[in-house]
């Protein structure tokens, strides 16, 4: 079988497994975060943390559960950090210094898991199943949370509430996260992946030493890492890693686990505001937009440019063998095109155009189909900015799903997508003019560039991938990378719930002969085009200096 053939089999595979998850998983998840009743494990929960769960909350005391959570996450996952040297299962590994701890902190409470570290060399089993893998799972909860509150906006009328934080985030864990997490991590052992809490191993005789290898709590770490679109990885080959990603099948059964929340909340999204037409034109977005990617991502590595290229059957530099290029390009599109920045590759040594539509794909907001709950969130903020323009061309008051789209909604969707940009590119330009920051850079040139704009873009839009080549562990980008990932994690979401408060107070405006009726594909297409063009007018600069022009130079 031709490595082209493989790949189209295993793409149209992992469609058909989509599909048929998707209409269960979405309607589950809509009962859930619908639904009066609590389960006996939740209520000793909620007894626990003192939190009412019936209890209603606006918008302003929703962000303050949602940063008070996450600020008490932020300070948890450090102090476990800094004391790693003092608890058992550290395997002799020492404390983590504190610009790192920080680092770490902020990557994994705000769903980036960025990581300048090497986890094996790192981290013990407590920080690693106590912490990290704890904010794997609250992590993804809350970015579900904030997308089902700004659903609510949308359903609701006349009053600015938006249900309950507490219950959100509980209900997103124990009903959703971790069922599915126990049957993957299953999945994942029988496939081959470890589940242990061994110790240190040394193996084999190499270049006159050892290696050590290191075992741990692997399977269940790794299911959750990309089910919740997380992406730190146990050891630092993450995904490439045989003990966290054995074989083509694991392969293709974790881009689905990538995948299967983000499609499926557009379900969720179309019964809880009762039009499932409305669900279908942002599933339909979403999958356009990522079944392009991934196919100008197989056509610019599978194209012969040489020699080497037609003896590999294309560009298979940094990639493993066991997935070959199918795979890996459907990996890094998938990983890139939601907050999830695990890898099973190398993306450094990507073509110069398959490293430009990895950036590309973090830099559209990850919509395609986006994080746990962040990408559907993004996604109706494009709808809106969508909408926006179509009736200024027409000279109507825009309209989404019968809110009106005044002011105040437009000021909040604009914010929304200023944030992020800004803050990629205003952190990549401050390393460029300073000295010292260039040090850390493997290459010069177009390619050098793009190190640090990848950082920063992998930072800023919470996906955690790294481009490779770029020494990050120092002081510069451990704390410029953390407050990147915290600011682009929640500035966005006090944007989000605010527009979410707006909406659930207005009353709904009838349908007229005038009104846009975004269900249908007239709609779709146009909602690609908005959110391909201001991508573009956005990072096309950037993207010219780096990626673009080491492209064209090959």
């Amino acid at each position: 079988m031709s490595p082209v053939l493989a790949g189209v089999l295993q793409l149209l595979a992992l469609i058909a497994a989509l599909a048929l998850a998707y209409r269960p998983l979405g309607d589950y998840m809509a009962r859930v975060y619908s639904s009066k009743k609590h389960l006996r494990a939740e209520k000793w929960i909620y007894k626990a943390i003192g939190a009412d769960p019936d209890a209603e909350m606006r918008w302003t005391a929703y962000l303050r559960g949602v940063l008070a959570f996450s600020a008490a996450g932020v300070l948890f996952l450090y102090l476990l950090q800094r004391l790693q040297g003092s608890l058992p299962g550290s395997l002799g590994f020492t404390s983590i210094d504190p610009d790192q701890a920080f680092n770490t902190a902020a990557s994994f409470v705000a769903n980036t898991n960025w990581q300048s570290y090497s986890g094996e060399q790192a981290m013990g089993h407590v920080v690693q199943t106590a912490g990290l893998a704890v904010q794997n799972f609250v992590s993804a909860a809350v970015g579900i949370a904030v997308a089902v509150a700004l659903v609510r906006g949308f359903a609701r009328s006349r009053t600015g509430e938006l249900g309950n934080f507490w219950a959100d985030l509980v209900r997103g864990v124990v009903r959703i996260l971790l069922p599915v997490s126990v049957l993957g991590a299953l999945v994942l052992v029988a496939c081959g992946a470890l589940q242990n809490f061994a110790g240190i191993h040394e193996v084999g005789q190499f270049l006159g030493g050892s290696q050590q290898w290191n075992g741990g709590a692997i399977a269940s770490q790794e299911v959750i890492k990309e089910l919740g679109t997380n992406g730190g990885g146990y050891f630092n080959a993450n995904s490439a890693h045989p003990f966290e990603n054995p074989n083509p099948i694991s392969n293709l059964f974790e881009i689905f686990l990538i995948l299967v929340i983000p499609f499926a909340l557009t379900r969720t999204f179309g019964r809880m505001t009762g039009s499932l037409r409305q669900g279908y034109a942002i599933l339909a977005t979403m999958a356009t937009i990522w079944l392009g990617f991934t196919a100008l991502m197989m056509w610019t590595e599978f194209h012969h440019g040489g020699p080497a290229f037609d003896l590999a059957g294309g560009a298979m530099e940094g990639k493993e063998t066991r997935f070959g290029i199918g795979g890996s390009s459907i990996f890094a599109v998938a990983t890139t095109l939601t907050s999830t920045g695990a890898v099973n590759s190398f993306h450094s040594s990507y073509t110069g155009f398959g490293g430009g539509i990895e950036l590309l794909g973090m830099q559209l907001g990850e919509i395609a189909p986006g994080g746990t709950g962040s990408g559907l969130y993004g996604m109706l903020i494009m709808a809106i900015i969508a909408v926006f323009i179509a009736g200024l061309m027409v000279g109507r008051t825009p309209e989404y799903l019968g809110k009106k789209i005044g002011t105040r909604e437009i000021k909040l969707a604009a914010c929304y997508i200023l944030v992020t940009p800004a803050l990629v590119l205003g952190f990549t330009a401050v390393s460029m003019a300073l000295p010292t920051p260039k040090d850390s850079m493997l290459n010069s040139g177009a390619h050098g560039f793009s190190e640090i704009l990848y950082a920063f873009t992998s930072g800023a839009n919470n996906n955690g991938s790294a481009f490779g080549g770029l020494s990050a562990d120092t002081n510069w980008f451990n704390t410029t990378i953390g407050l990147a990932m915290l600011l682009g994690r929640f500035l966005p979401m006090v944007f989000v719930l605010a527009l979410a408060g707006s909406l659930a107070e207005q009353t709904p405006v009838p349908k007229t002969a005038g009104t846009l009726r975004t269900e249908k594909p007239l709609f779709t297409g146009l909602l690609v085009g908005t959110i391909m063009i201001i991508t573009g007018l956005t990072y096309f600069p950037a993207l010219a200096l780096g990626p673009l022009a080491e492209g064209l130079a090959s």
